[in-house]
């Protein structure tokens, strides 16, 4: 059975509610889920899914779902099959990127030394690699730092930069996924006689660094309309951008010229690792990137996919949740520059060492997870006296020793657990708390950072609206709070922002079938942007249930005939979620969720994830 219309037409807009007042329609009156949220349907004209099947002969299924997505008629096969030819900017469009694209070719050309100073993040790791791959392959000398981020911190330092000149020659310096606030280290470089090129794609500022150029999408006065890519996004324009600079000063006329997609399937993993949208160029990007990463060409993520046991063509979700959390686990709690060594590794030896050194460093980040994680939400608890409600608008949690290479991902947890911002802030060694923040859809914690800053409240911060890191003073600390809570909660109460589960459609357990979730899957890459349909499943009958592995909940779904439909639900425990699947007793309940192939032990089944329930009663 495919879904079906689950509500009245006046239900708000696809990522948020309606702003008018207007009532809005819920799924099966679910207001209140076990995990918190209203239940909605992703609203689509009717007229618009009859025009997309009847125009592109599509099923009523995909339809809906590209429908709901704001897909209009005439981009569905731009959307269906995304390719750069159609979708690539012509990066000239940017500011400062002639600049940036000429010096940089010039210091090919006359065999300057190229320095790249790098973020330990994915989509530093990714644009740090794909950069330093390029300059190489183009006859030129590029020297990398990654920062360390406990002893260096985010973001480039005085120290780091001049040791780029100092101990490998280099003449200019390329800052990728971060510089755009660099004002102090950047003034030292200039005044060294070093030149600056920013790639970032971090909110800015009106006032920019002193730099050659500062190439950087979200720049207050940039006007190219590509805010959404990632840094990595930005650094292969500006790689297409210097490789036509040298083309055009006849560099290849003895030397052959580099294939620039063969680096795609890095441009991939960071874009999709970075969160930003999976639209536009960014979707061309991904689809094209994960085809390059099929051919593993690279050594070293061929030599990670292994290890991680992805066997089969990698999809966003292996890219985002299986091997980028790897290459993240260098800079969190192992060595910052791992990530880069391994993706631009010549050697299969150093790459199966590398790829096994990150996936040791990932268990250790899972386990320190754990306990910072646990030591926040018994501090949120207790100060809210066990209800989520007293927390304030930004769920704010801090502790001594905790380590700060996971206070990013706990802060994610943590937002998912109380649906509202939340920040995690580790202090070692002092009074100076390094922090870091995750937001919800709506609330641009990025630009709350940026005003703290600027109200004196922290030491440094910025970022975009969904993430951002900051430092803070203890003595700042409550002061901090306030201003964080105060914001936040006039921007909620304004915007009237709610936590929301959209849902795609019903589907009854029957319709679960091998041939939906291969259809479904046309529709992707999915993430940020375009997410990944959502089904209900009313009335579902649990017949078996229980706990796997630290916190999941594995279970079964009768179906209406007879047989049954294979449930997970991840994190389950950590929530409401988890202790009602598993004392159902029998009870009919709604299940929302996703649907996807699981592969075990060799045989495929279709499994419904389930992220969210509510008793049919």
């Amino acid at each position: 059975m495919c879904p079906s219309s689950l509500a009245g037409p006046d239900i708000g807009t696809a990522d948020q509610p309606r702003k008018d007042g207007a009532e809005k329609a819920r799924v099966l009156g679910v207001d209140r889920s076990l995990t918190g949220r209203r239940w909605l349907e992703r609203p689509v004209d009717p007229r618009a899914v009859q025009t997309l099947v009847q125009r592109w002969e599509l099923s009523e299924l995909t339809a809906r779902v590209l429908a709901g997505r704001g897909i209009a008629v005439d981009d569905v096969p731009a959307f269906l099959a995304p390719t750069l030819r159609d979708l690539l900017p012509d990066p000239d469009r940017f500011l400062d990127m002639g600049q940036g694209a000429e010096r940089l070719a010039g210091a090919i050309m006359q065999n300057e030394c190229i320095g790249i100073f790098g973020d330990y993040d994915v989509d530093g790791a990714t644009s740090s690699a794909l950069l330093a791959r390029f300059v190489r392959a183009a006859g030129g000398r590029a020297a990398v730092h990654i920062p360390d981020r406990i002893k260096e911190g985010y973001g480039p330092n005085t120290l780091a930069i001049l040791g780029l000149k100092d101990n490998h020659g280099a003449s200019v310096v390329v800052t990728v996924d971060c510089g755009t606030l660099a004002f102090e280290p950047l003034a030292a470089a200039r005044e060294a006689g070093i030149d600056v090129v920013v790639v970032d794609h971090h909110t800015a500022e009106a006032d920019l660094p002193k730099a050659e150029a500062v190439i950087n999408p979200n720049r207050l006065d940039e006007a190219a309309g590509y805010g959404q890519l990632a840094a990595v996004g930005v650094t292969f324009l500006l790689v297409v951008a210097v490789n036509r600079v040298l083309r055009g000063a006849g560099w290849y006329t003895s030397r052959p010229e580099p294939d620039l997609l063969q680096w795609l399937d890095m441009v991939a993993l960071g874009t999709v690792c970075d969160v930003v949208p999976l639209t536009g160029i960014n979707r061309a990007l991904v689809t094209q990137g994960m085809k390059v990463m099929a051919g593993r060409r690279n050594l070293g993520l061929r030599a990670l996919a292994d290890v991680a046991g992805v066997d089969e063509a990698p999809t966003a979700y292996h890219l985002g949740f299986v091997m980028g959390p790897r290459v993240n686990a260098g800079g969190r709690v192992g060595e910052s520059d791992l990530g880069y060594r391994l993706m631009t590794t010549e050697h299969e030896d150093e790459a199966w060492h590398l790829a096994r050194k990150l996936d040791a460093f990932n268990r250790d980040r899972q386990t320190i997870e754990g306990a910072v994680l646990q030591g926040a939400m018994a501090q949120l608890e207790d100060a809210g006296g066990g209800s989520p409600n007293a927390m304030g608008a930004v769920a704010l949690a801090h502790g001594d020793g905790w380590h700060p290479g996971v206070i990013g991902i706990v802060a994610s947890r943590l937002k998912e657990r109380y649906n509202r911002p939340a920040c995690v802030i580790s202090f070692n060694d002092g009074d100076l708390g390094v922090g870091s923040g995750r937001s919800v859809k709506g609330v641009d914690l990025g630009a709350a950072i940026i005003a703290a800053r600027q109200a004196g409240l922290i030491v440094k911060g910025g970022g975009h609206a969904m993430a951002a890191g900051f430092s803070v003073e203890r003595g700042q600390l409550a002061a901090f709070r306030a201003f964080l809570d105060e914001r936040v909660a006039a921007h909620v109460a304004d915007s009237g922002i709610r936590p929301t589960l959209y849902l795609d459609g019903a589907l009854r357990p029957d319709g679960a079938t091998e041939a939906l979730v291969e259809e479904i899957a046309l529709l992707g890459p999915f993430g940020a942007g375009n997410p990944e349909p959502r089904f209900v499943m009313p009335h579902a009958r649990l017949t078996y249930a229980d706990r796997v592995g630290e916190n999941h909940v594995k279970c079964s779904i009768a179906k209406d005939v007879r047989g049954t439909l294979g449930g997970i639900a991840f994190r389950a425990l950590d929530s409401d979620l988890g202790p009602a699947l598993m004392n159902h007793d029998g009870r009919l309940m709604h299940l929302a969720g996703r649907l996807r192939f699981n592969s075990w032990n060799g045989r495929t089944t279709v499994q419904f994830q389930i992220e969210d329930a509510h008793p049919a009663d």
